[in-house]
């Protein structure tokens, strides 16, 4: 099967995967936030992605000799498809990977973002077969938390914002409550594991549904008052998960109504938050390595891409 590598330089992690149709790798490590920070500046991130790719080219390498017989290179290169939709630290991955296309002679492609996590949740969870027929999905990271409608487009798909939140997204939200209860950013895993030990005494707060739509930001202030109040602080991590958990239950069943029959997918980072995983026990869940940040999806996508004649070489 042909080798297709693929770039991810998102707001917090640098990705290199490769895939040949049959078995792939994605090596990734999250970029480091000071203790008590919400996150980076964008120009911090591209510089430190820029650091980053040849040690994670070389932890990719370690399990092959090299990437000579790849067929094509691909990037994401924006958050998601829209026009406007544009992050410098996207920039790291795309140099790299024009770079290396060019070095072997072979088709460069680009993607987004949001693409590449749609991609990898399908592969990861062994229903790629979900690309190519409509259906609903959930794009729940540090920066997204949108319900979308998804339908074939070639190799990739595409993605129409129909619900999710109009403010802060569900990624913000732990990691607010994660950086307020003095756990590392970025914080999701870390809330996740704390939730864990909570007896779940308080009862998750109902966020009011607009149609497919809400808003999560007077949940901020709810958990900083819990937390100022002197709760236990798993019982805080955990009512801010459940929380977030019956929200996209709620908002999906709604969906599901409009659009019924279709199949639900969660993908991003908050994806893999164990709490969700069991609350929205009828979607498909990729492991929680190929919900985070991964540039896998994008690999799989060139490869789709190569079958469909869509790539072709200098």
């Amino acid at each position: 099967m042909a080798l297709c590598v693929g770039f991810d330089t998102s707001n917090y992690t640098t990705s290199i995967a490769w895939c040949d149709g049959e078995e792939g790798r994605n090596e990734s490590r999250i970029l480091d936030v000071p203790q008590g920070a919400l996150g980076l500046r964008q120009s911090d991130a591209l510089f430190s992605h820029v650091r980053r790719l040849p040690e994670i080219m070389e932890r990719l390498l370690a399990g092959r000799q090299d990437l000579k017989g790849a067929a094509v290179v691909a990037a994401s290169s924006r958050p998601r498809e829209a026009v406007d939709s544009y992050m410098p630290c996207f920039l790291a991955g795309v140099c790299e990977a024009k770079t290396l296309a060019s070095a072997l002679g072979t088709a460069y492609l680009e993607f987004s973002h949001q693409q590449g996590h749609l991609a990898a949740a399908a592969w990861g969870c062994g229903a790629e077969k979900l690309l190519d027929k409509p259906f609903l999905a959930w794009h729940l990271s540090g920066g997204t938390t949108e319900l979308l409608h998804v339908v074939p487009a070639g190799a990739a798909v595409h993605a129409e914002k129909i619900g999710g939140t109009t403010d802060i997204s569900a990624g913000q939200l732990l990691d607010r409550t994660g950086v307020l209860l003095q756990l590392p950013f970025p914080a999701g895993k870390h809330v996740d594991a704390l939730s864990q030990r909570a007896a779940g005494r308080i009862k998750p707060f109902r966020v009011k549904l607009s149609g497919l739509s809400f808003s999560l930001s007077g949940m901020e202030n709810k958990v900083r008052a819990l937390h100022e109040s002197g709760e236990d602080s798993a019982e805080v991590a955990r009512f801010a998960v459940e929380t977030v958990a019956d929200t996209v239950f709620r908002a999906t069943a709604a969906a599901q109504k409009e659009y019924p029959g279709l199949p639900v997918l969660c993908s991003g980072g908050v994806a893999s938050n164990s709490i969700l995983r069991r609350t929205m026990k009828d979607a498909y869940f990729a492991p929680p390595e190929y919900s985070r940040d991964n540039a896998m999806g994008i690999a799989i996508l060139a490869r789709r891409a190569l079958e469909r004649g869509e790539a072709h070489g200098k």
